[in-house]
């Protein structure tokens, strides 16, 4: 029954960590809550940082979501320009074809071809954009983690956390606000994130 209190403390703890290594408190700022496991008498000292409000307040993650909005716009941009100049296109051929404007059927032929291939291209076009942009998201929300995993580590050599943990959403239905450690972190990340971009 020991064994099975103690590891189930361990397996929900190890269950809670979504992004972070171990992380402690800083010794200055000892908000570390201890949690008493009474089969053992050790002490785990425990944190979390919620997610959600890391993420509104992290500078690198704001400028990373403004950064990836105007790539978006611009790439709607780009691409509803060029099927409006296909539409245009399209609309134009029927007219003409309509009216017998074409000399011939083979020009007819030529120009609907043509119109045929520049909407496969746009397609294309739109495809290797997609792809793209995914791929920058990856790179860029990769960046982001390696971030907060890095400042974590440096942040838990002081504090001196057996577990920080994430609050992400409703995973922890509850959490004592006592162990929350999200603005320091959050300072933190954003003192170090200032310091790259002097």
């Amino acid at each position: 029954m020991k064994n099975f209190t103690k590891n189930s403390i361990l397996a929900i703890a190890f269950a809670s960590i979504l992004m972070f290594a171990q992380c402690t408190p800083s010794a200055n700022e000892q908000t570390a809550q201890t949690v008493q496991t009474e089969q053992t008498g050790n002490a785990l000292k425990v944190a979390y940082v919620n997610l959600d409000s890391l993420m509104s307040k992290y500078n690198f993650a704001q400028d990373i979501n403004k950064e990836m909005m105007r790539k978006e716009e611009d790439i709607k941009m780009k691409l509803t320009e060029k099927y409006k100049a296909l539409q245009a296109d399209q609309a134009d051929f029927e007219r003409k074809y309509k009216n017998n404007v074409y000399a011939t059927p083979e020009r007819a032929q030529s120009e609907y071809n043509r119109i045929v291939e520049k909407e496969q291209e746009i397609v294309q076009l739109e495809q290797n954009l997609t792809l793209e942009f995914e791929r920058e998201g990856l790179l860029k929300n990769q960046a982001l983690r390696d971030s907060i995993n890095k400042f974590v580590e440096e942040f838990n050599k002081e504090a001196g956390y057996d577990f920080i943990i994430t609050k992400l959403g409703e995973n922890l239905l509850y959490a004592n606000p006592a162990y929350d450690v999200t603005n320091q972190i959050t300072e933190g990340l954003n003192k170090r994130y200032a310091e790259t971009k002097e």
